[in-house]
């Protein structure tokens, strides 16, 4: 008798240890072995809506590379940026950190600064301080190449191969034309550079010599054969600058939505050549051999800009940079041999900071090394999607504006009206229902929580004038 209760508790010790493993990030003891390290691809798209694709039920915009990936990997349902426009989102992105802990709270770079601001211009960008995803793949022994948008710097200091990238093939700004600037433009519209290696040096322009979309999936399907040729692993971020504005889409593309008119028509057009492009990179792999050793990722940086590309986020309520859902919640697929399965969801909450830790730990690399981030490795998560989700509370902040999410309960702070209580359901997914005057202490006490939470940031290097809030706030207006 003694014995069989001694065994029930040994066995019942061994569920509750195996649960726990699966609820908290872990170490990792991959090896370092090159042949056992998975490649990665992530694809990350630029003012994209979230309706817009065919894997989230658009009958309008054709998506059928990336749908395809939903069907062959795990489909993140509840995927969050850490802000709601491009350059703040790709700064904590590359760092796996809150980027108002280093000060890049504020909106894109450069751009106009008020009076106060401390840093403007060129001066502005990602702190020298922190580290990227691609410096730590680099010192894990992995090739690195970032093929399109950059946005954390002008600079030569922030340049990408200087930041952990062994290849660039982009812009270094928000956005600029999808087709050939001429000569005379070059100069003042964020050129093309081609920077392969940093011993080579900076300003190697080059202008694409046909659509920029279809380009930048070239370009990076070189970075990949030279990779597999060399024997290294790679980490190739795809960044496309599409559906970013200008709206700017070939005739041919254009010709297969007779039925739309308008941004909405060019819209649709560039968003079928960004599915183009992410199939042909895809098709890449498989044409290597190499797809079943390749960690393939999509997302988006931020909710779609519905008054400039037309994009639709519904049935989320808000756009790009504002903190309703749809300015913060972005398509997000994996697809990892031997980890995710074919065709399922994942529906609990995570972040695009999570990617950081994710793929380190994939690379060999051991959590303890990557010193405080805010996102965690997400295989743990992925492997046992019925345990708790990795993050019980997340935070968006810009200036007065801020935002808690905490469980499924929302709390929103805005500087020209009360602070508003979402709870975030299928029954209100689009932000219709405020409860702050029924949940009181509640809103008080997440109140106090997202304050708490600012006290441990760092004052912006820089900050946009006031007029430019106004402008966010009719925008989340206009589209509740």
């Amino acid at each position: 008798m003694m014995f069989f209760k001694k065994s029930i508790g040994v066995a019942l010790l061994g569920i509750f240890t195996s649960l726990q493993a699966c609820a908290e990030p872990i170490e990792n003891n991959t090896s370092s072995n090159p042949e056992s390290r998975p490649n990665i691809l992530l694809i990350f798209t630029d003012d994209a809506g979230y309706a817009d694709f065919g894997f989230h039920g658009s009958q309008e915009i054709r998506t059928p590379n990336l749908d395809a990936l939903a069907e062959q990997g795990m489909s993140f349902r509840q995927a969050y940026v850490s802000d709601s426009t491009c350059g703040p989102s790709r700064a904590g992105l590359m760092t796996g950190k809150y980027q108002q802990r280093f000060g890049y709270e504020e909106n894109n770079v450069p751009g106009f600064m008020s009076e106060v601001s401390a840093l403007n211009g060129d001066e502005m960008g990602l702190p020298l301080s922190e580290k990227t995803m691609a410096y730590y793949l680099n010192e894990q022994g992995y090739r690195t190449g970032v093929f399109g948008k950059w946005h954390l710097g002008n600079a030569d200091r922030y340049h990408p191969l200087r930041r952990g990238f062994d290849e660039f093939v982009g812009f270094r700004g928000g956005d600029r034309s999808y087709f050939a600037y001429d000569s005379q433009q070059i100069n003042g519209d964020n050129p093309l550079f081609l920077d392969k290696r940093l011993e080579e040096g900076f300003g190697n322009y080059v202008e694409p010599p046909y659509y920029l979309t279809d380009y930048l999936a070239e370009k990076t399907n070189e970075f990949i054969e030279r990779s597999v040729e060399a024997g290294e692993p790679f980490f190739a971020y795809l960044s496309f600058n599409a559906p970013h504005t200008p709206m700017e889409a070939t005739e041919q593309d254009l010709a297969e939505f007779p039925h739309l008119e308008g941004n909405r028509k060019i819209y649709a057009a560039m968003m079928l050549a960004m599915d183009r492009a992410s199939g042909k990179v895809l098709n890449k792999l498989s044409e290597l051999g190499i797809e079943d050793n390749t960690i393939v990722v999509f997302t988006n940086d931020n909710g779609g800009p519905s008054d400039k590309n037309a994009s639709v986020n519904r049935p989320l309520s808000g756009t790009k940079s504002n903190y309703l859902e749809g300015g913060i919640r972005v398509p997000f697929l994996i697809k990892w041999p031997g980890v995710t399965s074919p065709g399922t969801e994942y529906e609990h909450a995570v972040s695009t900071l999570d990617l950081l830790p994710t793929f380190f730990a994939a690379a060999g690399g051991r959590s303890a090394t990557l010193g405080e981030l805010d996102g965690v490795d997400l295989k743990p998560y992925i492997l046992s999607p019925d345990v708790p989700g990795p993050h019980p509370v997340l935070f968006w902040k810009k200036d007065t504006r801020a935002t808690i999410r905490k469980g499924d309960w929302k709390l929103i702070r805005f500087p020209d009206r009360p602070a508003e209580l979402y709870f975030i359901s299928k029954e209100d997914v689009g932000e219709h229902h405020n409860l702050a005057k029924e949940e009181e202490a509640r809103l008080n006490d997440l109140y106090k929580e997202l304050f708490e939470w600012e006290l441990t940031l760092e004052r912006p290097l820089w900050m946009l004038k006031m007029e430019y809030e106004k402008y966010d706030i009719d925008r989340m207006d206009n589209y509740r």
